[in-house]
């Protein structure tokens, strides 16, 4: 069930028997020369949509601008600085919790976001503590990229080819729902370079076609459905341990 394909007496009817939901949140950045740049958005979109295939659970509007300033050298990436996206993900909460909701499920596909995700969370449990209030909003986030089975399923796909950034895994969960992306470009090297991110110009220069540490080119439609599965299932998990808990 998606938020933004029902109406308001819809949700209003899902909330008498469910106060969870799921927020997909991602980024818009480059993902080297075969990965979309909505890949990070476009991946807990895909999870998502599994998840609610296989239990009753209402889908949020994904947030698909998320924290990328290092990637901002690369034409068509965009980026919210950290206390912007600490303040969007405090608005949205607030907003439906105002309505009912308690239990915020957010599912992130870009591993720049954590540190403002955690911070956003610190600030709407700080917001309660200084007015002496229980707070009745509970938080998770779930990195759909290092769930269990993921994580055992990319190291046997891809070994040490899997990287950081412009991952074979992440790509593959993409071409999984958009077959049809799919770009034959000879990457070289192979394997990407890694190191440290830091500003945006050091990032393109030691990282000049966006990848960092991958074999993007190992990515494939098939392994993606195989790793969508694996990471349904790692998020209904974590869904149902944090509701129930």
């Amino acid at each position: 069930m998606k938020l933004q394909l029902s109406t308001w007496p819809e949700v209003e009817e899902y909330l008498a028997h469910s106060r969870a939901i799921v927020i997909p949140i991602g980024s818009t950045e480059q993902h080297g020369p075969t990965g979309m740049i909505g890949t990070d958005a476009l991946c807990p979109e895909i999870v998502a949509d599994g998840m609610a295939e296989k239990t009753r659970i209402l889908i949020g509007p994904s947030l698909s601008i998320g924290m990328a300033q290092h990637h901002l050298a690369f034409p068509g990436s965009i980026s919210l600085k950290p206390s912007t996206l600490v303040r969007v993900i405090g608005d949205v909460v607030e907003s439906l919790s105002s309505q009912g909701f308690t239990h915020f499920f957010f599912l992130n596909g870009h591993g720049g976001n954590i540190a403002s995700v955690q911070a956003a969370f610190s600030e709407l449990w700080a917001a309660s503590s200084f007015r002496a209030q229980a707070s009745t909003v509970r938080l998770r986030l779930h990195n759909w990229f290092q769930g269990e089975r993921v994580v055992r399923l990319s190291r046997q796909l891809f070994g040490d080819g899997e990287g950081s950034h412009a991952t074979p895994s992440e790509i593959s969960l993409v071409l999984s729902a958009y077959p049809e992306a799919a770009r034959d470009v000879v990457l070289d090297p192979e394997q990407a370079s890694t190191g440290p991110i830091r500003d945006a110009a050091d990032f393109r220069r030691l990282h000049p076609d966006g990848r960092m540490g991958a074999r993007s080119g190992l990515a494939t439609a098939d392994h993606g459905r195989r790793l969508r599965e694996a990471a349904v299932a790692d998020a209904l998990d974590a869904l149902e341990k944090f509701v129930s808990g």
